[in-house]
């Protein structure tokens, strides 16, 4: 996702309940020391949060990035605040999210 897409849903604000129902997207943790949450698809990005192992979050949508143990998917999470998480550590509820 380019810069400005990313720069644009952040400035949307969080997401709401009602955006929450009608993306339809959701997956749970499974990183056992809970997910760190970053502000761009790479595991170098700053970290801005962290979702709790056995969480359910709310998935906007995928896109590449840097590789975790050999995937490079990338969710854009919407709980709360605009944040990548590594597919990695994230099993779809569901269908998987369509590409950003």
């Amino acid at each position: 996702m380019a810069t400005g897409a990313v720069a644009a849903l952040a400035a949307a604000g969080p997401a709401t309940a009602e955006e929450s129902v009608h993306n339809g997207y959701k997956g749970r943790v499974t990183a056992k020391s809970g997910l760190l949450l970053r502000d761009k698809p790479t595991r170098s990005s700053r970290v801005v949060g962290k979702a709790p192992y056995g969480s359910i979050v709310h998935i906007f949508c995928k896109t590449r990035g840097s590789s975790v143990e050999g995937n490079n998917r990338w969710y854009l999470l919407m709980d709360g605040t605009w944040a990548w998480g590594s597919a990695f550590y994230i099993d779809n509820i569901g269908p998987a999210p369509r590409w950003c």
